[in-house]
């Protein structure tokens, strides 16, 4: 049995999904691929910071969390680690980075990626900043120390489109991609064709926990900007970046655009798109009416999906979750077993 020990950098909605599927999985994970997978160490600026190097049971940890509503008073506590320390100094095998997501700088993820790469540690993380600003280098430097870097769960969540992209689809030779990348936007563009005007159906995305209280980064585009920047670089090997993506959000569509666009047999979905060219990629995030019968069209609520336009095999649409605590924590799992079987 393959012993492996991880270090999660922080421990919201996704750290917490990762650590009820070991709850639920494990045995059976470490039955199927002969790995047992180990929680070390979790540090958290909210919540606190535990390293025990023989490993923490997830089911503690969840359990002394939802009991104290924090990781204090646990044994191991390190109340001056952060995600640095972690990186240097715990004996985990792969770093897990699940701070928060700032498609601006990248940090502070990017620094504890960096630093647990140098320290010869794999890497997995569903922060789209590092991968969106800094993946190529991020990539070299992970080669460069023997060690790799996992990176599903920062566009569809736990559906694989970037494995399928990278793997599976890259000899048919992809030419387009279009999706619906923003699960936000997606539920408050189906509240609207239901009949809610924007205020309403924003007010209920926020009540139900999909758009944040400062709801910007998705109304307004920027996170599905940086999906399609991620795309472009793993699927593509197109550097660019978030200034290079022509970006509209939804804020400005009205129920008179919406009933325009039924009237039309058409619905509205926030696209994200690139496109190789003779001069090299375009790039774009922006409401698109598409006809009813196109795949897209029918993908409603928060649900994700990807349509990859081939040479070989024509077009190929994946459809799943693009969000969620337990599936984002799939993703982790993911890329971890990628790296270790």
């Amino acid at each position: 049995m393959k012993r492996v020990r991880l270090g999660l950098v922080g421990f919201g909605n996704v750290g917490q999904g990762f650590a009820q599927i070991l709850c639920d999985s494990g045995p059976q994970l470490a039955e199927r691929y002969g790995i047992e997978f180990q929680i070390v160490a979790v540090v958290d600026a909210r919540l606190g910071n535990v390293y025990h190097p023989e490993g923490l049971a997830p089911e503690i940890l969840l359990d002394h969390l939802r009991q104290n509503g924090s990781l204090h008073g646990l044994p191991g506590e390190k109340p001056d680690w952060d995600g640095l320390a972690l990186a240097r100094e715990s004996n985990a095998d792969a770093l897990v980075e699940l701070s928060f997501t700032n498609l601006q700088t990248g940090e502070p993820a990017t620094t504890h990626i960096r630093a647990a790469l140098r320290h010869h540690k794999h890497v997995v993380t569903s922060n789209k900043g590092p991968v969106a600003l800094h993946y190529g280098q991020l990539a070299q430097l992970a080669a460069e120390n023997g060690v790799q870097l996992g990176v599903e769960g920062t566009v569809m969540s736990g559906t694989p489109a970037l494995r399928l992209g990278r793997e599976l689809l890259a000899a048919a030779g992809i030419e387009r991609l279009q999706g619906i990348l923003n699960g936000t936007t997606n539920f408050i563009l189906t509240r609207m064709e239901d009949g809610a005007n924007y205020p309403e159906a924003l007010a209920e995305a926020q009540r139900l926990g999909y758009a944040e209280a400062d709801p910007s980064g998705d109304v307004e585009g920027f996170d599905a900007a940086g999906k399609v920047v991620i795309l472009a670089r793993m699927l593509l090997g197109a550097e660019i970046g978030m200034a290079d993506v022509k970006r509209t959000g939804i804020t400005h569509l009205t129920p008179a655009d919406i009933a325009a666009a039924q009237a039309d047999n058409q619905r509205w979905k926030l696209i994200g798109s690139l496109a190789v060219t003779p001069t090299g990629v375009e790039a774009s995030v922006q409401p698109t009416r598409l006809p009813l019968g196109h795949p897209l069209a029918g993908v409603g609520g928060a649900t994700n999906a990807i349509q990859f336009h081939t040479r070989l095999l024509g077009d190929v649409t994946l459809i799943g979750p693009g969000a969620g605590r337990q599936e984002t924590g799939y993703a982790i799992l993911e890329d971890l077993l990628a790296i270790f079987r």
